[in-house]
């Protein structure tokens, strides 16, 4: 039976609390990997210290959204980081941006996977209408699965509420971030899940931050082995 991948959010800009996140987080119960988003990675020194992590699934969560020339730079800058596994690339970026990123990816390193970020757990249906869109959440996610799909990318991003209707139009990896534990505050997010339901519906993998660095970390790593049965 696999072990349950889950990427731990390293949402932090110490370095030194990086390093207890990792420490803390050892357990041969799960597949551990480590997510680095934008908070740590503008960090002085955060970049370099990514760079030197050894023997560890990296997750790079910058989500690109920019037009083809600049993201496909962007991803060419950081071809001395051989150690990233994942990079994110957000689907409003357009399907050109999409398949110049992945065009990029290939040339610079074979083993990185480029997944697509859809809609932030943190927005609503109101929130969508908000910004511009005149369609449902459904409907919109729908498209940019659809969208990743035919541009060849990895995975995707999305939030557990839409797992079921995704998983049955991409076959890729899908990463699934909002997560909480039981009884856990579930903060700025708006469409949360659990990580046994999450896993239940068709994530691949799972990002959790507050629920498992947020007081006692292997207290939290404990309860979710727990709740993962």
């Amino acid at each position: 039976m696999k072990r349950p991948k889950i990427f731990i959010a390293c949402d932090t800009d110490k370095i030194s609390e990086v390093k207890r996140i990792i420490a803390q987080t050892r357990t041969k119960k799960l597949d551990i990997g480590y997510k680095f988003g934008l908070e740590f990675f503008y960090a002085r020194g955060g970049r370099e210290f990514i760079s030197k992590i050894k023997g560890k699934k990296i997750f790079l969560d910058l989500k690109l959204n920019d037009i083809p020339a600049t993201c496909s730079k962007s991803l060419m800058s950081l071809k001395d980081l051989k150690n990233i596994n994942y990079i994110t690339l957000h689907a409003n970026a357009g399907e050109e941006t999409i398949k110049a990123v992945i065009k990029v990816a290939k040339k610079i390193n074979s083993k990185l996977k480029i997944l697509l970020v859809t809609v932030l757990t943190s927005i609503s249906n109101s929130s969508i209408k908000k910004i511009g869109y005149t369609i449902p959440l459904s409907k919109l996610i729908k498209k940019q699965t659809l969208l990743a799909k035919s541009c060849g990318c990895h995975g995707i991003v999305c939030a557990g509420t839409d797992l079921k209707a995704i998983k049955k139009i991409f076959k890729g990896e899908i990463v699934t971030p909002g997560i909480r534990l039981k009884g856990d505050s579930v903060g700025d997010q708006k469409r949360v899940m659990g990580p046994k339901e999450a896993f239940k519906n068709g994530s691949t993998a799972l990002v959790m931050g507050r629920s498992i660095i947020k007081g006692s970390i292997k207290n939290n790593i404990s309860r979710l082995i727990k709740q993962l049965k």
